[in-house]
């Protein structure tokens, strides 16, 4: 616990340095009664964007700025998804975040016989740049953060962002946003996987690589919890395999002779917040304290932006219940205040109505107003780890770091996360905890309000998003017309580039895949030229 010095040299060399810009803003925390809210309270570990940052990454956190506020999104088409875009942007979203259909994740065409009644239905198509102008068609990419969840194809759809950047005259330099690009993850739980472990595992650190030099306010990586925790794992496996997972991509990139304080700093993480208040805010201190232990003590990382965990969450989409669905405001409100206590730099709420459809338009903005509540009502963001020092979050605290500290040894005595995917360890931790949640919810030993008890008939099913059934074909018909209209020379020999530079390991493949976007090459050609040298990922049985 730091002493009234600490404190107080904190708040002269540390905290006003970073709020000096805003006096007006300071002299406005007080309470609704008039008392004044300090910046930091005593309690808790250390202090508030110092070493281990467990009370948070940025001394002033909430009280310098709000988190940014993303609503996830993507339809059947190109220009549908725009137009929610455009909506949640005039509603006071500060960032756009990005869903696309499991064919364009996949890597396979629209018509491709894969690709069949997949293609639109979970997010956006994209099998060309054409689409991804239209996606973006009208935002400035100079004013906009842009996250997107890809992974097998990540190089690939970077590639379609500094191409269109390009197209508005907006240097790779300045562009932000995330890539996705976690493909250990995909491997253990989510499964939008094509190629082998290993050529996958050079894929992420191209990337990584590229970005560090050509792109550096662009996130390379999101190293992702939420898609196991999903899955059915618990918070300290959470913990244990995303920063597991995070270990194994720096040592990669260390391998191939990256600087880690070049890169560290841009490394980005994705959380899962789940319902139980004080367990979600302890994971999340507790993820930042261990992620600075591993970078300096593992990696030798110098730089204290190497050290410091910056990460993005999203309520949990598995805790939404169908019935009753608007219980479900009440969920994701607990969730985003999990997440916010937490101290989170990024933040999607789902919407009410995620467990029937795509989210309805007054369903996102119900999702979106939540956060804002939370940001401009709720007092949560005026003083800096409103929970540090309370015994029972600091408590929590330890315990999970100390118990993810010994699933990843058990990790590493497998031979570290990559051999425990190959072999199937880490996908059987994740089954074995979603058939005990599943098992005590219909033993009715877990409570979920509106499922197994407090239930009603409920005589009017809820309205629904439909998308438009005609978006698919309209999808296929413009890559039609691509086709016709590229110039295939130009293309064919991209490819042809492309195969060649997959088959040589020095060779980074960011710029092959670039040259392939920019002659409008589309993402099935550009994979199946990559699963000619790479081949195709079958998943171990784990049973």
């Amino acid at each position: 616990m730091p002493t009234d010095s600490q404190l107080e040299r904190w708040r002269e060399k540390t905290y006003k340095p970073a709020v000096a810009k805003s006096p007006e803003r300071e002299a406005a925390f007080q309470t609704p009664s008039g008392i004044p809210i300090d910046p930091l309270y005593g309690g808790g570990e250390g202090l508030p964007g110092e070493w281990p940052y467990t009370r948070g990454i940025r001394p002033s956190m909430y009280r310098g700025r709000h988190w940014t506020m993303r609503q996830y999104a993507g339809f059947s088409s190109a220009a549908e998804t725009n137009a929610r875009f455009r909506y949640l942007l005039e509603q006071g979203q500060t960032g756009l975040s990005t869903a696309f259909d499991l064919p364009t994740q996949m890597g396979y065409d629209p018509g491709h016989p894969l690709a069949e009644g997949e293609t639109g239905k979970v997010g956006v198509p994209i099998p060309t740049l054409a689409d991804f102008e239209r996606l973006l068609e009208g935002i400035p990419l100079d004013r906009v953060s842009t996250s997107m969840t890809i992974n097998s194809t990540a190089p690939i759809l970077l590639a379609m962002y500094v191409a269109l950047a390009r197209r508005q005259g907006v240097p790779k330099e300045k562009i932000e946003g995330t890539v996705q690009n976690d493909l250990l993850k995909e491997f253990a739980s989510r499964g939008t996987y094509r190629f082998p472990v290993k050529p996958s595992m050079r894929l992420v650190v191209d990337t990584i690589a590229w970005a560090n030099e050509h792109a550096p306010s662009f996130n390379p990586i999101s190293i992702s919890g939420y898609h196991m925790r999903e899955a059915g794992c618990t918070a300290v496996q959470e913990l244990a395999f995303t920063l597991g997972h995070g270990a194994a991509y720096v040592r990669a990139a260390v391998e191939r002779g990256l600087d880690v304080d070049r890169f560290g700093g841009r490394l980005s993480f994705f959380f899962n917040a789940h319902n139980h208040l004080f367990e979600e805010v302890a994971k999340f201190r507790a993820a930042r304290r261990l992620w600075a232990k591993i970078m300096r003590e593992q990696f030798g990382a110098k730089n204290p932006a190497s050290w410091q965990l910056r990460f993005h969450t999203q309520t949990a989409g598995s805790m939404l219940t169908s019935q009753q669905p608007e219980n479900n405001v009440v969920r994701v409100t607990i969730q985003a205040l999990a997440a916010i206590l937490g101290g989170t730099q990024s933040l999607h709420t789902n919407s009410k109505d995620e467990a029937l459809s795509l989210p309805t338009e007054a369903a996102v903005r119900t999702a979106l107003r939540t956060q804002q509540i939370l940001a401009a009502e709720s007092g949560v963001t005026e003083t800096v780890d409103p929970l540090g020092g309370a015994p029972f979050v600091e408590a929590l605290t330890d315990e999970l770091e100390a118990r993810a500290v010994e699933l990843m040894k058990q990790v590493d005595a497998q031979g570290g996360p990559v051999a425990a995917i190959e072999t199937g360890f880490i996908q059987r931790e994740i089954h074995r905890s979603a058939l005990a949640w599943q098992r005590d919810v219909e033993s009715a030993k877990r409570k979920i309000v509106g499922v197994n008890c407090y239930t009603i008939e409920e005589k009017e099913p809820p309205a629904i998003f439909k998308p438009d059934p005609k978006a698919v074909e309209e999808v296929k018909r413009s890559l039609d017309r691509v086709r016709r209209t590229r110039d295939a020379r130009r293309v064919a020999d991209g490819l042809d580039r492309l195969e060649g530079a997959a088959r040589d390991e020095r060779t980074n493949l960011l710029d092959p895949i670039l040259e392939c976007v920019e002659a409008y090459a589309s993402v099935g050609e550009m994979c199946d030229r990559l699963e000619r040298v790479f081949g195709r990922y079958r998943a171990p049985s784990v049973l």
